[in-house]
């Protein structure tokens, strides 16, 4: 059963009428108790949720979330050595811009305020560099490994 399916399902029983005949039920059922439909209409509700997050997704690029290989993150250096914009590099890699500026700063390439980008953490400047010095420290020995 897909979502779609299921919401039918849920909003047929919100509307009181079984899903499959649509005949509508007799008074005095479960159906019409308050809390049930309240219930029921969550379940519609968190169906709704789930297609839109999906539908999200599936408009981000194909790596949005995942880790950075040693070799991405040479082919990023390189592009970005070579003068290739962030966005250019982000459609090549299939990450975002922000990915991009991100790990360019956490390598030390560019500065947070060269970034185009905003930090979504929206953290201080101080812990932000402190971060920054972590990343790098760690890229710096995953690259050495």
């Amino acid at each position: 059963m897909n979502d779609e399916q299921a919401r039918q399902i849920l909003q047929s029983l919100v509307n009181g009428a079984d899903p499959f005949t649509g005949e509508e039920f007799a008074a005095g059922t479960l159906l019409q108790n308050a809390s049930v439909l309240r219930a029921l209409l969550a379940g519609c509700s968190a169906l709704d949720d789930r297609v839109a997050r999906a539908y999200r997704r599936a408009q981000q690029p194909k790596n949005v979330g995942r880790g950075w290989s040693s070799d991405e993150q040479e082919r990023l250096v390189r592009a970005f050595k070579s003068g290739e914009s962030p966005p250019e590099i982000a459609v090549k890699h299939g990450r975002t811009p922000r990915a991009i500026e991100a790990r360019l700063e956490m390598l030390g390439m560019i500065t947070a305020e060269q970034r185009t980008t905003k930090d979504r953490f929206g953290s201080t400047q101080g812990n932000k560099d402190q971060r920054s010095g972590v990343r790098r420290r760690r890229a710096a020995s995953r690259t050495a490994a």
